[in-house]
């Protein structure tokens, strides 16, 4: 009697989980392929792919804020890797005083409300000009960009063997060559990791695109809550579900660069 009622109450758990997971996706898969849907309806009255062609179609504006999406996000790993891999390494060596400080330094932009930062965001870069350009908008995916990278480059050098670098020394490698033929290709996994993160944030960033990029520069995000916003859930749908292939490939990914070992040195 006891193990039927721990295996139901595990099925139950299970199930309900299930549903959080996957009860979202499927009515968005839906809404991606419905025609006809409204109330008091519970499933559309007509199916088809009428609106997959409204999206693809060559003079929509998917295609074009797609790769304005893609080319601000490669941006804006290049941006965060090249502070991330100093500063990871010298956090992760413990080579700067205050590391525990520094980090939760770096971890600040999560701690206060979104819209507040970006708000005074947009204001100062309306002052000098960077409202309404790729370069502004880089800028601010870069704000929450490094708090990912610096936290998982600084685990990643740390996870690295430091006998393997002295051996390296002691065999005649100088600190430069130790550094590119030893130290990063060991951290590599960890910076793959990283980089992969800081694209997929910036992919799906929108409240800091909203209030810099508007109306000049428009992603893919943009077009999603243009659409929702309308009334239009089936092109919001279709939208969300392009955004979500590249996201469920790089988890997909990032499982095999992250192991037990270098979560453990994060913080």
């Amino acid at each position: 009697m006891k193990a039927a009622l721990g295996w139901l109450c595990r099925g139950s758990a299970l199930g309900i989980l299930a549903f959080a997971i996957f009860g979202p996706l499927a009515n968005l898969v839906l809404w991606a392929v419905a025609i006809r849907w409204y109330f008091p309806h519970k499933f559309p009255l007509t199916y088809g792919f009428r609106y997959w062609g409204e999206v693809f179609k060559p003079t929509s504006d998917a295609f074009a804020s797609l790769g304005t999406s893609v080319l601000i996000a490669a941006i804006t790993v290049l941006v965060c890797l090249l502070l991330a891999i100093p500063a990871g390494y010298a956090l992760g060596r413990r080579l700067l005083p205050g590391r525990g400080l520094i980090l939760l330094i770096i971890l600040l932009p999560q701690a206060f409300p979104s819209v507040a930062v970006y708000l005074n965001i947009a204001r100062l870069f309306y002052m000098v000009g960077l409202n309404g350009t790729i370069a502004g908008v880089v800028l601010v995916h870069a704000v929450h960009g490094l708090v990912i990278a610096v936290w998982i480059a600084a685990a990643a050098f740390a996870a690295v063997d430091v006998e393997l670098e002295l051996a390296a020394r002691n065999i005649g490698a100088s600190a430069l060559r130790t550094a590119l033929t030893v130290t990063l290709p060991l951290a590599a996994p960890g910076l793959t990791a990283a980089a992969i993160f800081v694209f997929l944030e910036s992919l799906d960033e929108f409240t800091g695109t909203y209030f810099v990029g508007v109306p000049d520069v428009t992603t893919l995000p943009l077009i999603m809550f243009t659409a929702s916003l309308s009334g239009n859930y089936q092109i919001a749908a279709v939208t969300a579900l392009i955004l979500l292939v590249p996201s469920i490939a790089f988890m997909l990914l990032i499982e095999r660069f992250l192991n037990t070992e270098m979560l453990a040195k994060v913080g």
